[in-house]
């Protein structure tokens, strides 16, 4: 591995927040401001490739990048924040139907975030 891919690759698995290229590659840049975009996308599509890492797209937002394991995702309709959910019954189910032999899947639902979802209930409790 090279020195900027173990720097992808450690952002990615350590973040949370489900990073853009745009986000890694600022984050590189602080240890490595000589780093390009174009190898930082390349490390990007090199560790999905190996299945190191995760690309998650949803329409009208850039990929984001997230560890590889098993969960799902919210995406919310309306702000579009992604937040991270482990569907016990639906790993379960996976693994009596495949065994082992699956890495990760890739569910993504479409609904409205806590924060989205308490602002649309004061904007309902003020009319």
């Amino acid at each position: 591995m090279t020195k900027y891919e173990r720097e992808v690759y450690r952002l990615v698995n350590e973040s949370r927040s489900h990073l853009t290229a745009e986000q890694v590659y600022e984050a590189v840049r602080e240890n490595y401001p000589g780093v390009s975009l174009a190898t930082i996308y390349n490390n990007l599509n090199r560790l999905c490739g190996a299945d190191m890492i995760r690309r998650i797209s949803v329409e009208g937002s850039p990929d984001r990048y997230d560890r590889a394991s098993e969960h799902a995702h919210i995406v919310c309709i309306r702000c579009g924040r992604l937040i991270d959910r482990s569907f016990s019954d639906l790993t379960a189910s996976l693994r009596e139907q495949l065994g082992d032999d699956f890495f990760y899947y890739d569910l993504k639902v479409y609904a409205l975030c806590p924060d989205c979802r308490a602002a649309e209930g004061s904007a309902v409790s003020a009319k």
